[in-house]
């Protein structure tokens, strides 16, 4: 059995044990920030849903898909949530194919701590581009996780696309 082995992520799961209940939910807070702001990592933002690069990225270009409402139960989403999530999911594959041109996808969502989940209470949508040969020794032996890109350079790129692709509908 294969396994996909990502210890670099421990700080960051652990990070939400200690979390300020004062602070608030981060996705929650980025209903009001602006996509051109670059002190965040949104690329695109719609009526119900946003999207944003993932701070703690198991690939270049990992982003996430972000309903604006907060809730953990996948079966709370609306007939028009669920259909602005979907489709925002795949105009990211769209984007993230045009500007990185990677191999792959994986997409999907980790619902709940025990699935995996940093942020378990505002549930999300993960869509990350693979490449053949994406994994190499690095991670295996020396517990490091090598990320080619800059976050603001991959943010103004995508931010660009994402632009160019809505403005064209």
């Amino acid at each position: 059995m294969e396994r996909l082995w990502s210890p670099w992520r421990s700080k960051y799961i652990d990070s939400f044990n200690n979390e300020n209940e004062n602070t608030g939910c981060i996705f929650c807070n980025c209903e009001a920030v602006d996509v051109n702001d670059n002190s965040n990592l949104i690329v695109y933002k719609d009526k119900l849903s946003f999207v944003v690069l993932n701070l703690y990225p198991y690939n270049s270009g990992h982003l996430l898909v972000v309903p604006y409402r907060h809730t953990d139960d996948f079966n709370s989403f609306s007939d028009e949530e669920n259909l602005e999530i979907m489709k925002n999911l795949q105009l990211t594959q769209n984007i993230l194919t045009k500007v990185m041109k990677p191999h792959g996808f994986n997409v999907g969502a980790n619902l709940g701590r025990a699935a995996g989940a940093g942020i378990d209470q505002h549930i999300h949508f993960h869509i990350v581009p693979r490449w053949t040969g994406d994994i190499n020794f690095m991670p295996a032996l020396g517990e490091v996780k090598i990320i080619s890109q800059d976050l603001l350079d991959t943010k103004k790129r995508l931010v660009e696309e994402f632009n160019l692709i809505v403005k064209s509908k």
